[in-house]
């Protein structure tokens, strides 16, 4: 037995049948303008090359391969008598985090004092991959801010689909530049499970740089309400100019043609992180992941209840795999004859 952990997603199917049917109508629709250039077995021989078949394998393929797509992103899980791999629920102990991720222009300067250094932006997610991957009976939610601040993934024990979304972040997300750390720290606050027993924590990475807010009444106001505010500061207080470009051989300059330099903000983090009850930690700090981990295992735990998917059962990889051998298979097919298949005559008696 077959169920999604978002069946919605396939709604998105229906886009399967629209899109053969418009392949459809521009085939019907070009071989009625050829029509008016001659007779359509006239005209192929003008061009030898051209394949009847080829388009409608390439549009199959197509098809299967956003098919596996949109199956995968609906998260398949097998349900099979007798067997381990099911979909079920159980009774966990854990917490609820909310992190609040700047996504700035800033944050695409390097985290170190190289300029060509790894981007604040990928130390943070790489910092917040590992995070997810020590936990196993906690929930998480992501807030992503710039000049204002959006709920990314609501609070939720679904690993998969939070690195799934934090994977899709970038500094485009929110349109808006700025660093509002109080409108971030005030949403993720009010984005917890209601009625809960379970110890929340608000983890804020940022560079702290040109806050446009009360960040530290904000966090203040969270950890009156139970809720701790630990801060990750990205980058060196000495700073780094922000790139371009992915090559780093271009970086943004002022009005007066000066390279802007952006630095961390250690104070301002300290300072937010003491008002909120928590910790502040520097993310160059080899052991970062480890520090803040054990910082939230400080907070004790309580019971909750959750939709639990073993290894055995997920069908996600499977389908995913499918989708990208068929996209590389589609590469290789033209819409054109095969040449060496031409020497060969399936269809016609000898």
């Amino acid at each position: 037995m077959i169920s999604f952990v978002y069946p919605g997603l396939l709604y998105l199917l229906l886009l399967i049948p629209a899109i053969v049917g418009l392949w459809l109508w521009a085939r019907w629709s070009g071989k009625r303008n050829l029509r008016k250039f001659g007779q359509i077995s006239i005209l192929r021989h003008l061009m030898p090359d051209a394949s009847k078949y080829m388009g409608g394998i390439k549009l199959a393929v197509e098809m299967v391969a956003l098919a596996a797509m949109i199956i995968a992103l609906a998260r398949p899980i097998a349900k099979t008598a007798g067997a381990e791999g099911t979909n079920e629920t159980v009774t966990s102990r854990g917490i609820e985090l909310m992190v609040c991720l700047d996504v700035s222009n800033s944050m695409l300067a390097s985290s170190t004092n190289n300029p060509s250094g790894q981007s604040r932006l990928n130390k943070a997610k790489n910092i917040l991959e590992k995070i997810i991957d020590k936990m196993s009976n906690d929930k998480i939610g992501l807030i992503v801010f710039a000049g204002d601040a959006y709920m990314q993934l609501p609070i939720t024990s679904d690993y998969i689909s939070a690195k799934m979304f934090l994977s899709s972040i970038n500094t485009g997300i929110v349109p808006t530049q700025g660093t509002a750390i109080g409108a971030a720290i005030d949403m993720a606050a009010s984005s917890f499970t209601p009625d809960s027993d379970m110890p929340k924590a608000i983890v804020v990475i940022t560079d702290a740089e040109n806050f446009e807010d009360d960040a530290a009444g904000a966090a203040k106001s969270a950890e009156k309400s139970g809720i701790r505010v630990d801060v990750v500061g990205v980058g060196t207080p000495e700073g780094a100019p922000i790139p371009l470009n992915s090559q780093h051989t271009e970086f943004m300059r002022d009005e007066n043609g000066q390279e802007v330099i952006t630095a961390l903000n250690e104070t301002m983090g300290e300072e937010i992180a003491k008002a909120g009850g928590g910790i502040y930690l520097n993310a160059n700090n080899p052991s970062v992941v480890t520090d803040l981990d054990d910082n939230l295992d400080n907070l004790g735990n309580a019971e909750f209840t959750r939709k639990h998917h073993s290894p055995a059962a997920e069908q996600f990889n499977i389908l995913a795999w499918l989708a990208l051998i068929l996209v590389v298979v589609d590469l290789f097919i033209l819409n054109r004859k095969i040449k060496w298949l031409t020497r060969y005559n399936f269809f016609s008696k000898h």
